[in-house]
């Protein structure tokens, strides 16, 4: 067992939010533990021997409210200091990716070393401090400072390297940006909002809409989508054609629940016939996602694979020119302290790219702003890390959807039907508002683009209309008019495309790019 003695306002903690909290192992895999709070104290029984540590949501003073990890640590009869442990945490992470990002002797990033070592100071004297109370103190400034610091890095780091790509790249390097779209969306101002700043619509094709019974096909809303993408000469992603989330599955397909071949042939027919009605048009499919975190049918570790390969290899067969794409969704893992029948993010992305499955490209949801499994707030020195991991891989990344709210009140046309408390998913710097929805909107795109295999970005819902999956999260008012994001992004964009060298596009380069395929625009032949 792990004890952890929690400090606020130099007096034990009376109120400890466990919300979101797991505990984790080696290489930051999540495991099941059973965590109590009381008494000013964390006491965390997990189930395995060795060290581990503990993610929590935390205060960390201006720079917001995140969940954070210490690191790991040893069982021991005396209980952690917690407030230590955190800020011991972002000091290792601070050094690590300072050492990682070449910024140790940088001569640009002098005054960012410079404030490290003052913080790192406070730190160590949290480590001398005789009482308790007054280490925890030290370490939440430290723990604060850091934080803000680490994201100072990011941003720093990423404008070294989009600068970098601008001038290995040129016109090859020309990130793409695009927008999920609702299906039942068709106004013209709707769609004229996508045309006027999206280099490309991501469709969904959730199988519970396009077969809600068995053998009863509808596709009127896809093909509405597909032929105006089509005129407006804006390519297609689509997908996924495999996701066991609760929203995309058909009730009926549950009737094959216990019965795996059955269900392997239903996949394997429902596969084949989307993608061959919309081969020459959909230039990236996003054939399966979320699976190693939606384990609905309680399937093996085995099976799992085995439906990804399938899939994968079906549409490679089917559209050898188009770009196959697994998505990963909640990519910190915390589901699987939870779930054992699921599989970590990172392990299935390497399990996938080791495993000789047929595909292109790995996709990323990022969305934070609900109080739920991979959606509370993260930092963005964390988020920048976890894009980091993918370059292992050796493919081409793309994200798939990203969004945060611009209000923190209910917001009653959610998919959370306004029971989604936006507050309790955490603070980036202060409460979520239009402006703050766009200042994480130009960070979070900048970090994305500067990385060398990250090739598209996507925000997942275009307007608060109906259903859309973050409260307050699109980037138009249900009314269409446009918020701050959706000009932010407009500018961004403008900025971008003025300051890249304008030339005859090529084949897509990059580290991780090289064997990827652009997306070709809807409605032209295959090559």
């Amino acid at each position: 067992m792990l004890r952890f003695d929690v400090y606020s306002n130099g007096a034990p903690a009376k109120d400890i939010d466990l919300s979101g909290a797991y505990m984790f192992a080696q290489d930051s895999i999540p495991l099941r533990a059973d965590l109590a709070a009381g008494n000013g104290q964390v006491r965390c029984m997990k189930r395995i021997p060795g060290a581990c540590g503990l993610a929590l949501m935390w205060e960390a003073g201006t720079a917001g409210r995140f969940l954070v990890p210490t690191t790991r640590l040893p069982e021991r009869s005396k209980a952690y200091n917690l407030n230590v442990e955190l800020a011991r945490a972002q000091m290792m992470r601070i050094a690590q990716k300072r050492e990682d990002w070449g910024l140790f002797d940088y001569p640009d990033a002098e005054l960012l070393n410079q404030e490290f070592g003052t913080i790192r100071k406070k730190f160590i004297a949290s480590l001398k401090a005789s009482e308790p109370s007054a280490a925890a103190a030290l370490a939440d400034q430290a723990l604060a400072e850091g934080v803000t610091l680490g994201e100072k890095m990011a941003l720093f780091h990423a404008d070294i390297f989009i600068q970098r790509r601008m001038a290995t790249g040129g016109a090859n390097w020309r990130p793409s940006f695009g927008c999920m779209v609702d299906l039942f969306s068709t106004s013209e101002e709707y769609q004229e909002r996508l045309r006027e700043i999206f280099d490309f619509v991501s469709l969904p094709i959730p199988w519970k809409h396009v077969e809600p019974k068995e053998r009863q096909l509808q596709y009127a809303q896809i093909d509405s989508w597909v032929n105006w993408a089509s005129v407006a000469r804006k390519p297609l992603q689509a997908g996924p054609l495999l996701s066991f989330e609760p929203t995309h599955l058909p009730e009926w397909l549950y009737i094959w629940e216990n019965d795996y071949e059955s269900l392997r042939d239903m996949i394997y027919e429902h596969v084949q016939r989307v993608v061959e009605r919309y081969k020459r048009q959909v230039g990236v499919w996003n054939v399966v996602s979320g699976i190693h975190a939606y384990n609905n049918f309680n399937l093996t570790f085995e099976q799992l694979m085995e439906l990804t390969r399938m899939c994968c290899l079906l549409v490679k067969k089917l559209v050898p020119r188009r770009q196959v794409m697994i998505e990963l969704a909640m990519p910190w893992g915390e589901y699987y302290a939870r779930n054992q029948r699921t599989i970590p993010p990172l392990m299935y992305a390497d399990m996938a790219a080791q495993s000789g499955v047929k595909f292109d490209a790995f996709g990323v949801k990022l969305l934070m702003g609900v109080p739920q499994d991979g959606l509370y707030v993260r930092d963005l020195m964390q988020v920048s890390s976890l894009l980091d991991e993918f370059v292992s891989f050796g493919k081409p990344v793309h994200v798939t959807a990203c969004q945060v709210p611009s209000d923190v009140t209910p917001d009653a046309w959610d998919a959370w039907g306004g029971q989604a408390p936006v507050p309790k998913a955490g603070l980036w710097h202060q409460h979520w508002s239009p402006r703050l929805q766009a200042e994480w909107l130009h960070a979070f795109y900048k970090i994305a683009i500067s990385k060398p295999f990250v090739e598209s970005i996507c925000w997942r819902d275009l307007a608060d209309y109906e259903g859309h999956y973050i409260p307050h999260g699109g980037l138009c008012r249900n009314d269409m008019e446009p918020k701050l994001a959706y000009r932010e992004l407009r500018s961004f964009k403008t900025k971008l495309i003025r300051e890249t060298p304008q030339e005859p596009e090529g084949p897509e380069g990059g580290e991780a790019g090289e064997a990827a395929q652009r997306i070709v625009p809807p409605g032209l032949p295959e090559e």
